[in-house]
């Protein structure tokens, strides 16, 4: 099965043209240097899938065994994997396979980089709720049953997907993709966002102060801003701030299913993958990189370009450029080493029990 059973190649393309946008060297062992540019891609797939004029790539030597027998045309693959390349295909010989494929499957598969709307370029749908009072640039791509409320403003070229809400004074700015269900309350998007299906921005934050036999409910009056060019995966939330604003910045890449406290400021071209959870008040330099299912404190600060692995229980500010993991998160080295030493506690109690 091809990528084009969800998506259609724009068109079809020439090894050059596709070695020209991959930056690749091109090789193979049964065809001339001509023959080989000359030679037609209709069709991405898997290693294992791929037919006769598809294009393939292998991301890691594990895969190898299935690149053998594989039907691929070509595979776009590293210079230190080259030499697992069978004879039979075409050779596109990167510094890094899977930077190349990005590059390439944008270039054969452009409308793939956002989601799609229902009904493409099909305007306003009638069974939308649009409030008289909000402003659609033209342009704009409404699909069925979503609700746009009073004084909402959507820029140009932006897509709303079937049943979202967008609230009243939201701000979306130009081409971006707001998937289905997705409700959008008290926020002020950017340029070139994608919102997944599913997605909750500007809910309240959980915050209650406790009197004497109750938890009371305080007032959340802040916004959720999101920068240009962030993504933000299906079913996350991203509560509104209560005093301060919620702050996610530009190019900032957030997994599915991630909950992003109130008041919480996420700096620049980060990424943050599935399960992570980051409580209130706490600050996110640049460049960080959070593993899955982390959990970060509140009002913590991690530095720029820090990295926090899986399931870490981070309960200490992180200074920038530090690797930490564990629970408690600890420096990642000083993990590793305990975690080995565990290991062979545990080996040296299995090998002492056998032995009585």
């Amino acid at each position: 099965m091809s990528l084009e059973f969800n998506r259609k190649i724009a068109r079809a393309f020439t090894i050059g043209e596709i070695a020209e946008i991959a930056e690749a060297q091109v090789a193979h062992m049964e065809l001339s240097a001509a023959e080989a540019l000359k030679s037609l891609i209709i069709s991405v797939s898997s290693i294992e899938l791929a037919r006769p004029g598809d294009l393939t790539f292998l991301g890691s030597r594990r895969y190898h065994r299935n690149l053998s027998s594989s039907r691929a045309s070509a595979c776009i693959i590293s210079r230190q994997h080259s030499d697992l390349l069978p004879k039979h295909m075409i050779g596109l010989i990167v510094k890094d396979s899977y930077a190349a494929m990005t590059h390439v499957l944008s270039l054969l598969y452009p409308d793939a980089r956002t989601p799609s709307a229902l009904f493409e370029n099909s305007g306003v749908s009638p069974s939308a709720i649009i409030h008289s009072l909000a402003r659609l640039e033209p342009g704009v791509t409404i699909d069925p049953g979503a609700v746009i409320g009073p004084r909402a403003q959507i820029g140009t070229g932006s897509v709303i997907g079937a049943h979202a809400v967008i609230g009243a004074d939201v701000c979306i700015g130009r081409h971006c993709h707001i998937g289905a269900h997705v409700t959008v309350m008290s926020a002020l998007i950017g340029d070139h966002v994608i919102i997944h299906p599913g997605a909750r921005l500007g809910q309240d934050g959980y915050g209650y102060a406790l009197s004497r036999n109750a938890f009371e409910k305080t007032p959340q009056l802040g916004r959720v801003i999101i920068q240009d060019k962030v993504e933000i995966g299906a079913n996350t939330t991203i509560d509104r701030g209560a005093l301060r604003d919620t702050i996610i910045g530009e190019g900032t890449k957030i997994d599915n299913l991630v909950q992003i406290g109130h008041n919480v400021i996420v700096g620049r071209s980060c990424a943050i993958v599935a399960q992570t959870g980051v409580a209130g008040s706490s600050e996110i330099g640049d460049f960080v990189m959070i593993g899955g299912q982390a959990a970060i404190g509140g009002h913590l600060t991690i530095g720029d370009r820090a990295q926090i692995a899986a399931k870490s229980g981070v309960m200490r500010s992180v200074p920038a450029d530090a690797r930490v993991g564990g629970a408690p998160a600890r420096p990642l080295r000083k993990f590793m080493r305990i975690e080995a030493m565990l290991d062979k506690l545990t080996h040296a109690d299995k090998v002492k029990a056998k032995n009585e």
